[in-house]
């Protein structure tokens, strides 16, 4: 999941077909994904907790940091953009 490895490398890695592989990857999205794991183990951020300590000691990054309430980081947000601009949005993380 995190290397970012096509089902076939994994499959050929561990030596297992890629139906297994599909298989258990996402029988392991199900469990992540469901209500009693996200409640137990997922906790986001709120708007009163402190920006990370790398971010604010770092000259470089802190000015473009300074004002942020937080990031989206792997989140897909929901967008309905019009005609026009349908082409320069689709397939955009």
């Amino acid at each position: 999941c995190v290397t970012g490895l096509s089902v076939r490398h994994t499959g050929e890695h561990f030596q297992r077909s890629n139906d297994t592989i599909s298989r258990y990857f996402r029988s392991m999205c199900m469990a992540f994904s469901s209500q009693t794991f996200y409640t137990k183990y997922v906790k986001l951020p709120s708007t009163l907790d402190p920006p990370p300590q790398y971010l604010h000691c770092s000259q470089k990054l802190w000015p473009f940091f300074e004002k942020c309430l937080g990031a989206i980081d792997g989140s897909h947000v929901a967008a309905s953009p019009s005609a026009k601009d349908w082409a320069n949005t689709r397939d955009r993380k």
